[in-house]
């Protein structure tokens, strides 16, 4: 009982760390929006990469939010993983770019931006739906195994 327990408590947490997972990348994608022409500038990006970025997030971080509870845990933290690598390698190369004088660093990492979520989210859709957990009646009804 408790075993069940302390898995259904990890499982509820790493629930709501997908969900926070998505909501950021739905409100950074409302920020790109909001901001896209200024932040645009700063970053040396056209302002139509980073409305794209920013619908790309939208859709993105609306999809993985919506499909927390018919999706394995498993498949989100591998389409995570990988998401997130991806982020930090694409920030290094337009950080490098960035210093050695190119002017493409801004468009490698809010290009990452544009096309990752899109890809995060048509695999997650793909994915094969998660079993469904059976419920604490469930199991008292089926009665101890033999």
């Amino acid at each position: 009982m408790a075993q069940a327990q302390a898995v259904t408590s990890s499982a509820t947490r790493r629930s709501a760390g997908i969900i926070a997972d998505g909501v950021f990348k739905v409100l950074l994608g409302a920020a790109y929006l909001i901001v896209a022409s200024r932040l645009g500038d700063l970053l040396g990006v056209s302002p139509w990469l980073m409305v794209v970025s920013g619908v790309a997030l939208l859709v993105g971080g609306g999809i993985e939010t919506v499909c927390v509870r018919s999706r394995p845990i498993r498949t989100y933290m591998r389409l995570m993983v990988a998401y997130d690598t991806g982020w930090v390698l694409t920030a290094l190369v337009g950080l490098l770019t960035a210093w050695r004088h190119g002017g493409a660093g801004g468009e490698v990492w809010i290009g990452y931006q544009a096309a990752a979520p899109l890809v995060f989210a048509a695999l997650l859709l793909v994915a094969a739906p998660a079993d469904p957990v059976p419920s604490a009646s469930d199991t008292r009804a089926e009665g101890p195994a033999h």
